[in-house]
């Protein structure tokens, strides 16, 4: 039996029939679709390397503490795998809006909390595989293993035997009860020994101080209203899904020439694509910026927990920069002013004293948070953006090969589109989410994500030569 941390157990709370928080994918194979049955069982033979999928939650009495995660006495794989296709042609818009209906959905708290869905029809000969999963169970770099652990490397990979599981006993109220007591009587003696850690280590202990108040400090900055834009405001239960693509060896290229690193590439493109969406609605955007929350991975190498260890950065879109160049010069600034502010260091901070804090209060607190952005959304920030690094190396599933790799980004109170990016086997895929209402155009923004990709790339293409010739004239001279 395992609790729930600060942050699996927010993701939780603030789950509230319209903010979703599950985050999700969708896999493109080469045909022929396998049996339905078959995919089925290669899922079965895997659950014994993802045990959280045959776990749900189970509320402590009284909220003293975070729920817990115990085996589903009456799991049943065939609740969780479900089988669909797409009606003709099966292109990309047919299976972008079934992610959108599928994404609307929330998952079952009475169930695990994830859900997968065997897509044919596709054209091409190709066929899908949908996965939605809650946040609390893991955070993009963990959801990307599960991906892993579920695919194979090797196209002639065995499909294991699906091993033999019981149930272990679930915990009574009383038992519940108990632990709870006993983790809320030791909290003190965990801040005693955290604080004398601290004690034991000034300098260190005296450095880290300063990085989080000078992260805090950073991040008070965006308390107060962004300029208002479409893109921000009330939502709905409902989504609306597109993709955009690029190849990676488009963006290094990008990067090589103009200076950078991909992430700045990827932002810069996303901040073009809204500046031509705001545009297209009819917004001024030669006086304004953007914020996007951008999550960061505290994940140390090598970890596989399942918990979720990411902390933020708030940073400014450029969308007054028209142009391309320009553009992308200026995120890389602002990318290198946030990571010398420290903000990720104070968001870390934050979830490592929440820790600390009685859990019955942090619910109440996030809940009435909730309830309250419902009621009047929150205008400080105005997108979300996170990029998370897929497999490099071909993954296969019964013998198909993996095409593609689309990311899915939930919405929460306030933001309309968000944009998820991933990368898998030299390939780049953007991923946007949109409110059903309030953001008709997510495809229109995926097409402009991909031309804006197009535009750097002729603009790297233009200066690799002379870049070149710097670089040999340069060498003569030495």
């Amino acid at each position: 039996m395992e609790r729930l941390g600060p942050l699996d157990a927010l993701f939780v709370n603030a789950e509230d029939g319209v903010s979703h928080m599950h985050i999700g994918s969708c896999a493109i194979f080469a045909g022929p679709p396998p049996l339905f049955a078959e995919v089925v069982g290669l899922i079965a033979g895997k659950l014994d390397l993802l045990p959280r999928y045959r776990q749900r939650l189970r509320r402590v009495p009284g909220g003293l503490t975070h729920p817990v995660w115990v085996d589903d006495a009456n799991f049943q794989l065939d609740y969780h795998v479900r089988h669909s296709a797409l009606p003709p042609p099966g292109g990309e818009t047919e299976l972008e809006n079934l992610m959108g209906r599928l994404m609307s959905q929330e998952l079952d708290r009475d169930r695990p909390l994830w859900e997968a869905w065997v897509v044919d029809g596709l054209s091409d000969d190709r066929w899908a595989l949908i996965s939605k999963v809650h946040h609390c169970m893991v955070d993009g770099v963990a959801g990307t293993d599960m991906m892993a652990v579920l695919l194979d490397p090797a196209r002639d990979a065995a499909v294991p035997t699906p091993a033999s599981w019981s149930p272990a006993r679930e915990p009574s109220d009383a038992e519940l009860a108990l632990g709870a007591a006993w983790e809320l009587a030791g909290l003190p003696i965990r801040q005693l020994r955290a604080f004398a850690g601290n004690v034991r280590r000034p300098r260190a202990a005296l450095r880290q101080v300063a990085d989080v108040v000078a992260g805090a400090r950073s991040l008070a900055n965006y308390a107060r209203p962004a300029p208002p834009v479409s893109i921000e405001g009330s939502i709905g239960p409902h989504r609306r899904y597109a993709a955009a693509r690029c190849t990676l060896d488009d963006a290094k290229a990008i990067r090589a020439a103009l200076g950078g690193s991909v992430n700045d590439v990827v932002l810069a493109v996303i901040a073009g694509a809204f500046r031509d969406v705001l545009s297209t609605r009819g917004e001024a955007v030669d006086d304004t910026t953007l914020r996007t929350l951008v999550p960061v991975s505290t994940r140390a190498p090598g970890d596989a927990s399942r918990n979720n260890q990411v902390s933020l950065m708030i940073a400014e879109l450029p969308i007054a920069v028209s142009d391309p160049r320009e553009r992308l010069t200026a995120v890389h600034a602002e990318l290198a002013r946030l990571k010398a502010a420290h903000q990720v260091e104070a968001g870390a901070a934050a979830t490592a004293i929440a820790s600390f804090s009685p859990p019955v209060l942090q619910a109440l607190a996030v809940r009435a948070l909730t309830a309250t952005l419902r009621r009047m959304p929150q205008h400080n920030i105005n997108t979300v953006t996170t990029n998370v690094a897929g497999p490099q190396y071909p993954l296969y599933a019964l013998g198909r090969g993996m095409l593609e790799y689309l990311p899915f980004v939930p919405l929460s109170s306030g933001v309309r589109i968000g944009v998820a990016v991933l990368s898998y086997n030299g390939h780049l895929t953007f991923g946007i989410t949109g409110d059903y209402d309030a953001a008709p155009d997510v495809h229109f923004m995926a097409e402009r994500i991909e031309a804006q990709m197009t535009t750097l790339r002729e603009h790297a293409d233009l200066a690799a030569p002379r870049r070149r010739a710097r670089k040999a004239t340069s060498g003569r001279s030495r």
